[in-house]
């Protein structure tokens, strides 16, 4: 159906629109730097789960609960505090420790 419709257009804008769907001819954009977390969040926010203070880490622009070992993710300046969401990071502290001894 689609090809039905672009038949009906001049050959350049035919181009540009089959360009457009399969991302040729195109630059891609550069990947947005995530917002910084307002630190007047930063003093409100708590775990979920262990109601504690979280720590922004702003390298991986998360929340860590060093507790628990997990990390929320903060997507465009959104904390996202729902606990499946969250990435253990049990393993990398670990590692993380164990290479600064």
């Amino acid at each position: 159906m689609l090809a039905r419709r672009l038949r009906l257009l001049p050959g350049s804008l035919q181009r540009a629109l089959c360009a457009a769907e399969t991302g040729e001819g195109a630059a891609r954009p550069a990947p947005r730097p995530q917002p910084p977390l307002e630190p007047a969040l930063l003093g409100i926010l708590v775990c979920p789960l262990s109601k504690k203070p979280l720590r922004y880490e702003e390298s991986t622009n998360e929340l860590i609960n060093e507790e628990l070992g997990i990390a929320y993710p903060v997507v465009d300046g959104i904390p996202n505090m729902i606990p499946q969401a969250a990435r253990m990071m049990g393993k990398e502290k670990q590692e993380k420790d164990s290479e600064q001894t």
